[in-house]
Formats: C-alpha cells, sequence, structure tokens
C-alpha cells in the first residue's frame, strides 16, 4: 500500500499494526541502523512477537517510543500518528474536544497529546543558528494575547485593575521574519523592556542585517549593530520596502487559531501553541499534508513531556491539573 496522502489515506494506513510500526521506524531511523536510546550501542536483536529490541550493551530492553515524546504512553500509534496528521494539516489547529471525538479517548488523554505533540513540533536550539546577515531583510514585532476586560469576572477584572498593568494582563509574543527564507521564529517573553526585545533579536539575527521595525521604543538603538529602519504605524503601514505587514500576518493567523479553534491559552502554555503555528507557517511552501507529518514524525526523538512537569503538578498549588487541562480559561 503506497504512503498516505490524505487523512482518509493515513485512518486506512495507520490501523494496520504492522504497517504503522514498519513506518515509524523507518521515520525514526531513516538510516536503518537501529541503535540503543539508553546507550548508543548498536547490537541487539528484535523481539517480533512484542515489537521490542533487547539491548546487548545495556542488556534492557527498549522499544519504539523510549526516549520520544509517545514514551510511556498507553495508547496506540494509530491514535498518536492521526492525531499528529490532523495537528500538522488543519491550517487553525485541532482543539483536544475534536481529537476526544474522533479517536474516542477522554478530553484529558486528548488535551496530553496534543501538548505533547507540540513538544515535537518545537524547532530545536541546537544547531540552529542566528538568520540574516549583511544584506538580508528580516522583520521584528510583538503582539498581545489575552482576554478582553469585558468578557473577564468581575473579581478578576478588578484584580488586573489593581495591578495598574499596562496591557491588562496579555501575555507577549514577539516574532522575527526572515523575508529570503520566508520563516519566522516567535517565542513568548515576558515583558516589552528594551532589553527584553533586543536581547532576543541579537540572540537570533547576525550582525550587519537589515532591520524593519515600528516605531516602538523598545527597538530604539538597535541601528547600533544593525541597519535599522522603522515605519510610524499612525501615518503608513507601508514605506517602500520598510513594513512588518509579513508579522502582522502571521500574529492574524495565530491569533485566528486561538480564537476560533482553542478560545484562549493560559499563558504558561502559550509557548506551545506559539510553536505549533511557527511549524505550520514555515513548512507552509512547497510541502503537503504528508511532508509536514513525516517532517513532524522525524523530531518526535529526544524529547519527553511528563504530565507533572506540564501541569506543575508537583510544583505548586497554582498550577493544578484541574485548572491547566482546559484550553478555554479566558474568553477573547
Amino acid at each position: 500500500m503506497k504512503e498516505p496522502k490524505t487523512l482518509q489515506q493515513a485512518i486506512v494506513y495507520f490501523s494496520d499494526p504492522d504497517r504503522c510500526f514498519d513506518f515509524a521506524v523507518k521515520l525514526r531511523w531513516p538510516d536503518g541502523k537501529i541503535i540503543c536510546p539508553r546507550c548508543s550501542s548498536e547490537k541487539h536483536y528484535f523481539i517480533k512477537t512484542r515489537k521490542l529490541w533487547l539491548c546487548r550493551g545495556c542488556n534492557k530492553q527498549f522499544t519504539l517510543k523510549v526516549n520520544t515524546i509517545f514514551e510511556d504512553s498507553p495508547l496506540g500509534l494509530d491514535k498518536w500518528m492521526t492525531a499528529f496528521w490532523m495537528l500538522v494539516s488543519c491550517k487553525n489547529g485541532v482543539s483536544s474536544m475534536e481529537i476526544h471525538r474522533a479517536l474516542g479517548i477522554t478530553q484529558k488523554s486528548a488535551w496530553f497529546m496534543l501538548q505533547r505533540l507540540r513538544e515535537a513540533l518545537k524547532e530545536s536550539k541546537f544547531g540552529r543558528g542566528k538568520i540574516g546577515g549583511p544584506g538580508n531583510e528580516l522583520e521584528a514585532d510583538e503582539t498581545f494575547v489575552g482576554g478582553k476586560l469585558k468578557n473577564m469576572h468581575r473579581d478578576k477584572r478588578e484584580k488586573i485593575n489593581q495591578l495598574g498593568e499596562k496591557f491588562k494582563g496579555k501575555a507577549v509574543v514577539q516574532g522575527i521574519f526572515d523575508r529570503e527564507a520566508r520563516k519566522i521564529r516567535a517565542t513568548v517573553v515576558p515583558n516589552i523592556k528594551r532589553e527584553t526585545l533586543q536581547n532576543e533579536i541579537l540572540k537570533n539575527v547576525r550582525y550587519g542585517s537589515t532591520v524593519y521595525t515600528d516605531d516602538a521604543v523598545g527597538y530604539e538603538t538597535l541601528n547600533y549593530r544593525f541597519v535599522h529602519d522603522v515605519v510610524n504605524h499612525a501615518e503608513t503601514y507601508v514605506r517602500g520596502r520598510v513594513h512588518t505587514n509579513s508579522l502582522e500576518n502571521f500574529w492574524s493567523l495565530l491569533k485566528r487559531t486561538l480564537r476560533g479553534t482553542y478560545v484562549a491559552v493560559e499563558p504558561f502554555h502559550l509557548d506551545r501553541y506559539v510553536d505549533e503555528q511557527v511549524f505550520r507557517f514555515n513548512n507552509r511552501k512547497d510541502k503537503n499534508d504528508s511532508d509536514r507529518f513525516a517532517l513532524a514524525m522525524s523530531q518526535v526523538a529526544g524529547k519527553r513531556l511528563t504530565y507533572s512537569e506540564l501541569t506543575g503538578k508537583d510544583t505548586d498549588s497554582l498550577h493544578t491539573s484541574e485548572t491547566r487541562t482546559r484550553e478555554t480559561e479566558i474568553p477573547f
């Protein structure tokens, strides 16, 4: 049977356990050399009836799921594959309630599954390097994500007003767009102070690059290390090649996903939803659903997210599992 190209073909293809297993093995070890995830030994033998290997190096068993986002999950690979396919192919994302209904698992399991899948979509920082360079044009901008005061409960609204927060409790997401590569990097930042915004640019952009921003105070003095030009949005949004419209496009897609599919997310989960949208945006051109799925599956190894880490269950009472497993905390 040919590899799937559509969701319907994917469901049929992955319904066969052996075919699903062989497909996942091929993506995890594309060179065909299966190594132990614990000791990196290549000496082992395969137990076909149990679909696991026994390593001769450390004398321990290991499965396809060990040292991946699937580790310790009782759910079959067929469910994981279908959920992953839907996540990377649906332009506006897919909610845990939809996965719950489609796969016949609980909403809590679906939510945990999607958060682990988003962990795999995160671009690895190792070897990522800086973008841009002399002659390259980039855009930098930030946006605010959060609920409207008029939609909040009176107690929460009064608390935010008492704190006197300038942006009314909203989270800040900063993005950098490389016009040549047509790709974006985005991350959640704690505030919009000059040091915070410019440190992110310094960490990700090579000296000598041309950086376009709006006239926000946080981007002042960028001309010390970059060719910097600004556009005043009070006057115009485009001045020749000086604009941040590419980032405005990404912010529109991100907020459409949050408002329409997830309704809202808490700030301590927002970074994973941003990573999800960044993955789809950066792989929107020259890739079909099958290509995006294969790329995402190739990134599952070496990443792990436990339920206690995700919910903060073992850290403090503020981040309890009851309040952190919902996607509809703050209505927009």
